[in-house]
């Protein structure tokens, strides 16, 4: 069952009268549980496709479906709630808070969820042990290191157990060991939990852990193909 569809996404930028289109009718979909790469140069359009496809932004043309929905089905605090419950996002640049522990870290999402608070202890300790950090629990994210940071914020996205994964650029700030490391965390959610994982980078190496890559320039897709030659996961993390 696809999760996400586009259909001849569009969006395009207006700016003192100046319009700059950054996508030019996108079309394509991902199955739930899959993990997709898409990739390209600066001013592909990647990221600007994945703020559209987590409702961080709107579309000026054509049709999204998340979930079998358009966004116009969707009211604010539904879309909100989906953000929240079925989404988990990771970024470059960590967005952790630099004088609070692991623990109060990845426990923040929840928060802002309809979640009980008798179960956040047990689905953050899921959320930790499934990136290999219990070791830090107690360290606040300034005593961590770049990879560890990034962890971090996997285990944070995936403490609302969010039913599709999006990580933009997660080893852009990490030496390769650590965006190896990375890397087998997001291939093992897809594999071993079923997650749909879509991943934006520029890196080749980094977008063969997918099982597809969707190739962008300037707006439009230039390939969606399965990828044969996949890293396997490891199925351990180095402390």
């Amino acid at each position: 069952m696809a999760i996400i569809e586009a259909k001849n996404l569009e969006k395009t930028y207006r700016n003192d009268g100046v319009e700059t289109p950054a996508l030019r009718g996108v079309s394509f979909s991902i199955q739930s549980g899959e993990f997709v790469a898409i990739m390209g140069p600066s001013g592909s359009g990647k990221s600007t496709l994945l703020h559209l496809l987590g409702f961080l932004d709107t579309h000026t043309g054509g049709e999204y479906r998340f979930d079998g929905k358009t966004i116009s089905d969707y009211s604010k605090e539904e879309i909100a709630h989906v953000r929240n419950k079925k989404m988990g996002f990771i970024f470059q640049a960590f967005n952790l808070l630099a004088r609070t522990t692991v623990l109060e870290n990845i426990k923040l999402p929840l928060l802002y969820s309809d979640v009980p608070e008798s179960k956040w202890d047990g689905l953050v300790k899921q959320a930790i042990d499934a990136v290999g950090l219990s070791h830090r629990v107690s360290h606040e994210s300034s005593q961590l290191s770049g990879g560890e940071k990034q962890r971090v914020a996997i285990a944070r996205a995936l403490v609302t157990n969010p039913q599709v994964i999006f990580a933009d650029e997660p080893t852009g700030n990490l030496d390769s060991k650590s965006g190896q490391i990375v890397m087998d965390i997001l291939q093992q959610l897809s594999e071993k939990q079923g997650k749909t994982v879509i991943l934006i980078t520029h890196e080749t190496y980094t977008a063969e852990h997918a099982e597809r890559i969707i190739t962008m320039r300037d707006g439009v897709i230039e390939s969606n193909i399965a990828v044969d030659n996949r890293h396997r996961a490891r199925d351990h993390f180095e402390k």
